[in-house]
């Protein structure tokens, strides 16, 4: 088998760790059933009845394709339609947005690849978030860290496939470059989990409300352990996927308490995000990405503070950057 990476990978980047070895993805794909086609997201996105402040970031999107270039993962539990940069900043342009983090799922396995592409293309209009293979070089992580990656993805046992998981050598690699560590917990298992979290002393980003259950309220213990790390002042937490933590559909009335005990607690330390194309939603409704911008009012009606999560917080934790924005 031969590989499907485009022909000209091994130019744009300086080390083969950005990509899947022909021979490993012949090995992995061998008499495996094909993983679902997530369905796609609502191609329609209205615009927000909520003003967006200039300068607002969406912290946490995922992006596919073109699919002819960038095979999914033989590991993958779903395969999407193409999800493209061009897409997603329209969808940044309708709901006001200026810029978004592209964060690595699952569905490209540990390259980079994609996101490297992704970010030499459009160094205005998004940052990342990398899952990493253990084996990739200094040289590479120096190439990612130049074109806008500042964290790195970690993911708890709860989540399956072959994804870093902590404890890792990489932790302190990346520190050495000033990244953050970003985590995935699932469930409840930020309980079994977080003390290990604590104790690497460095910046550490939730994804998804932590994945608290929703359903189990502001009272239940992996909340009360989520408000003990926001405590630590390095701990933040994104307000993204809040269908990530309940089994209904938008607008997740039960998350509306878990966001607006953390925007009480700590609105220093929280981000925004959407979660586009919001893959991994078959079988249940789709939301629109104008519906989803406006519940962040619901949950902080206050303006300034909701300008301090979707402005001021992104770039005190990924730097300057998006439409309009210049850096020195």
């Amino acid at each position: 088998m031969t590989s499907r990476l485009p022909a000209d990978v091994s130019s744009a980047a300086p080390t083969p760790a950005f990509a899947m070895s022909p021979a490993a993805a012949a090995t992995s794909s061998v008499s495996r059933p094909s993983p679902p086609r997530t369905q796609p997201p609502d191609p329609h996105p209205r615009r927000p009845r909520t003003a967006c402040p200039p300068g607002a970031i969406d912290c946490h999107v995922h992006l596919f394709g073109p699919a002819a270039q960038h095979p999914f993962h033989p590991d993958s539990r779903y395969v999407s339609d193409d999800a493209l940069p061009e897409t997603n900043i329209a969808l940044q342009d309708t709901l006001g947005l200026a810029g978004a983090v592209v964060v690595s799922g699952g569905g490209y396995g540990r390259s980079t690849t994609h996101l490297a592409q992704v970010l030499e293309a459009h160094p205005d209009r998004f940052k990342g978030v990398a899952l990493l293979p253990d084996d990739i070089s200094d040289q590479a992580l120096e190439r990612l860290d130049a074109l806008g990656v500042v964290g790195a993805r970690f993911v708890s046992p709860g989540h399956r496939g072959d994804l870093p998981r902590l404890p890792s050598p990489m932790v302190g690699r990346v520190a050495d470059l000033g990244w953050h560590i970003q985590y995935y917990p699932s469930g409840t298992d930020l309980l079994e989990h977080a003390d290990a979290l604590e104790a690497l002393n460095m910046v550490v980003v939730l994804d998804h409300f932590a994945a608290v259950p929703a359903r189990g309220g502001v009272d239940q213990p992996a909340m009360h352990r989520l408000l003990q790390l926001l405590d630590t002042g390095r701990f933040w937490v994104k307000l993204s996927g809040p269908m990530r933590c309940i089994d209904g559909d938008y607008p997740y009335d039960p998350v509306t308490p878990i966001a607006q005990a953390l925007i009480a607690a700590a609105p220093e330390r929280l981000v925004w995000g959407t979660d586009w194309p919001h893959v991994n939603m078959n079988g249940r409704g789709m939301p629109n990405d104008g519906d989803l911008f406006d519940l962040l009012a619901t949950w902080a009606p206050d303006a300034a503070v909701r300008k301090r999560i979707l402005v001021d917080n992104p770039r005190a934790l990924y730097g300057a950057f998006g439409k309009g924005v210049t850096t020195a």
